[in-house]
């Protein structure tokens, strides 16, 4: 790495202590020269960059390629060829977040959509005629044609009405009623109890109508206290899931942070017969869990971005990290502890994790709830 000139002084600048050679063996910065021209500032600058760069794949290859070995050279004394594994956790997690965690927030057209809907309405009906006249069948078959675009015009209908909010929905059903008891129609009884099933599903959408629809009910079969607070809750995390989601997916750093030590003594614990100290524990966790991010970084946006999430090609990949990750803590556990049969602690291990995890993210959920509502 170019070091620059170096002060004829023999005092350090930064703590005022002797200076044998180019370094003060107090803190160990360099005795350079304060003035440098602009070209030697920015090739100091580069060189510290690349220093840090050749740390960094010095330190990657093996931690991806080789399981267990980064930790077991670090803790031997072996540390000058590879990051601090604090500081390359940060900052691979960080990378991975804005990769894999960018929730997508989506807009509320509520104002638009029944124009939106009224003009899908006209353009299908206006595709639907000009294609019937361009088969002849208005002119040789009207009845046909009538009770196509009949059967169309309710469909469109249909999806209108689920657009409709739960009280809205009600004042058109008792319209629908009253007409279809005036004219004793029976496609508008049909139309009725089709708009009825739908009035149905969303019965109990909001907390308003699931109260509405409690006080209809018989005293006796009614909900108790516990029984609405618990709907009540449960509705307005369905109302609110959206922003409960992105909440919740922006906590996510946070989550892996916390169970990062849970997971050191989960290990801890299946090992403990090795009688090494947590600290060792903890460090094969955050180098284990710092090669997690490292692929996740690499796979996540073919998966979200390029090929969808819900793609085979995205399941394909799913599936392949996983077996990834099975193979990866397989041969950490091996080589790390010196262990050959480790089959049944591995697994023991992932259940251990997938309960904290369960559990961690319900806490989660409750608190962005009650801070939410």
């Amino acid at each position: 790495m170019s070091a620059g000139k170096y002060r004829k002084e023999h005092n350090c600048l930064n703590c005022g202590s002797h200076v044998e050679s180019h370094y003060c063996s107090n803190c160990g910065q360099p005795n350079l020269e304060l003035k440098e021209s602009f070209w030697g500032f920015i090739s100091h600058s580069i060189a510290h960059y690349f220093h840090f760069d050749n740390k960094f794949f010095q330190t990657l290859t093996p931690l991806l390629t080789k399981p267990g070995q980064v930790t077991l050279d670090y803790l031997a004394g072996k540390r000058a060829r590879y990051i601090n594994p604090v500081s390359m956790y940060i900052f691979v997690s960080i990378v991975y977040f804005l990769v894999a965690y960018s929730p997508e927030h989506s807009t509320n057209n509520d104002e638009h959509i029944d124009t939106k809907t009224r003009v899908q309405q006209k353009a299908t009906l206006d595709t639907v005629n000009s294609k019937l006249e361009k088969a002849g069948i208005l002119g040789k078959a009207p009845g046909i044609a009538n009770k196509v675009k009949a059967e169309i015009k309710e469909d469109l209908d249909r999806s209108t009405f689920k657009t409709l909010g739960f009280k809205e929905q009600a004042i058109v059903l008792v319209d629908l009623k009253k007409q279809q008891k005036a004219n004793k129609s029976d496609s508008l009884e049909k139309v009725i109890k089709r708009f009825s099933t739908i009035h149905n599903d969303r019965n109990d959408s909001t907390y308003d109508a699931y109260l509405s629809r409690q006080n209809t009910l018989p005293l006796i079969e009614r909900d108790n206290w516990f029984k609405r607070m618990a709907t009540k809750r449960s509705i307005s995390i369905g109302q609110k899931s959206e922003v409960i989601q992105e909440t919740l997916e922006h906590n996510r750093p946070k989550q892996y942070f916390l169970l990062m030590p849970l997971l050191a003594l989960f290990i801890m614990w299946n090992f403990r017969k090795n009688h090494i100290y947590y600290l060792d524990h903890l460090i094969f966790t955050i180098h284990g869990m710092t090669a997690y991010f490292i692929v996740s970084i690499f796979t996540k946006p073919f998966m979200k971005y390029i090929f969808g999430e819900d793609s085979i090609i995205s399941n394909l990949i799913g599936l392949a990290i996983i077996v990834w990750i099975c193979w990866y803590m397989f041969n950490a556990l091996k080589i790390f502890y010196q262990r050959k049969k480790v089959i049944g602690k591995m697994i023991m291990i992932f259940i251990l994790y997938a309960i904290a995890f369960k559990l961690t993210e319900m806490l989660m959920l409750n608190l962005i709830y009650y801070v939410a509502t």
